[in-house]
C-alpha cells in the first residue's frame, strides 16, 4: 500500500482585504472603500509537482504568493510551509522556501556576483558549498560572462536568470514564483520552464501563478483557478478541464462567477 503524500504547502481559509484610498478609487472608478483581493482560499500543493495558480489579472494571484511568502499578513487563516505557520512562524518559513517576483528589483549598481554571494550570507549558506552552487547556477544559466557586469547593464532576461539563481541560492524545497516567464524572450522563457522542470524532478514543491493558460498545460500537475480572489476550481490538470481544453473551461468558470460575458 502506498504512503499518502506529503502536503509540503497546505493554505487554510486565507483572507485579504485592502483599504482603497480616494486617489486609486478615483483611478480605478469606484466608491467601494475595501477590497477583496483574497477570499477563504485553500487548497494543497505536494512534494515533487508543480501547482499553478491561474487567473485573470486582479484576481488575487499575486497577494496569494505574496501571504504564502509572508511579506503581507493575512486578515484570516493560515498557511502551512513545510509544517511552518506563515502567522506563527514567518522567519522559518522564509529560511524553507524561494521566491521570485517581478516586482523584486535588483539594484542596478551591484553585480550578480556580489548578490548572489551577499544572499548566500543572508541565508546562512556555507562558503564553501555556496561557491559549488554558483559554479553551477551560473553555467547552467550563462551568467558566468556576465558575472561582473553591473545589473542596470544587463538585459532583460539576463535579470530575470540572476533573479532565479538568487531565489534558489539556498536550494528550498519550496519555489514560489510569480509570472516567471512574463515580459521574456522565448529563448529565455523557455530555459525557465525547463528548469522549473528539473527542479519537479528533483522532488522540489512549486508553486506559480500565471494567465497563460499553455504554461499551465506545459509545467503543472495540479491547478487552482482564482476569480474574485475565490477559488473555483483546484485540482489535477485532466479533472479541473472536464473534457474540455483548459482554456474553454476556465472562460466557463469565469462567465459563472462574475456574471459576465467573457
Amino acid at each position: 500500500m502506498s504512503e499518502p503524500r506529503k502536503a509540503l504547502i497546505r493554505a487554510q481559509g486565507l483572507s485579504k482585504t485592502f483599504k482603497l484610498g480616494a486617489k486609486q478609487q478615483r483611478i480605478e472608478r469606484t466608491r467601494e472603500r475595501v477590497r477583496v483581493a483574497v477570499d477563504d482560499l485553500s487548497f494543497e500543493a505536494y512534494a515533487g509537482e508543480i501547482y499553478g495558480l491561474l487567473g485573470p489579472n486582479g484576481a488575487g494571484k499575486t497577494t496569494t504568493l505574496r501571504l504564502l511568502a509572508t511579506l503581507i499578513r493575512p486578515d484570516a487563516g493560515d498557511a502551512l510551509l513545510a509544517g511552518k505557520s506563515v502567522v506563527q512562524e514567518p522567519e522559518a518559513v522564509r529560511a524553507t522556501i524561494g521566491f521570485l517576483t517581478s516586482e523584486l528589483k535588483l539594484e542596478d549598481f551591484f553585480t550578480p556576483n556580489y548578490l548572489f554571494d551577499f544572499f548566500s550570507t543572508l541565508q546562512g549558506v556555507d562558503p564553501s558549498v555556496a561557491a559549488a552552487r554558483k559554479d553551477v547556477l551560473f553555467k547552467r544559466f550563462g551568467i558566468n560572462e556576465f558575472a561582473e557586469v553591473k545589473v542596470g547593464e544587463l538585459s532583460t532576461g539576463m535579470k530575470q536568470k540572476t533573479s532565479l539563481v538568487i531565489a534558489v541560492v539556498h536550494d528550498p524545497d519550496i519555489i514560489i514564483f510569480d509570472e516567471p516567464t512574463n515580459g521574456l524572450d522565448v529563448i529565455t522563457a523557455k530555459v525557465v520552464t525547463d528548469y522549473l522542470q528539473e527542479l519537479r524532478g528533483a522532488g522540489k514543491t512549486i508553486i506559480l501563478s500565471t494567465h497563460i493558460f499553455s504554461l499551465v498545460e506545459k509545467l503543472c500537475d495540479r491547478v487552482g483557478i482564482i476569480i474574485d480572489g475565490r477559488m473555483v476550481a483546484d485540482g489535477r490538470l485532466d479533472g479541473v478541464c472536464a473534457g474540455s481544453s483548459l482554456e474553454d473551461r476556465f472562460f466557463e468558470l469565469y462567465v459563472q462567477e462574475s456574471g459576465e460575458v467573457a
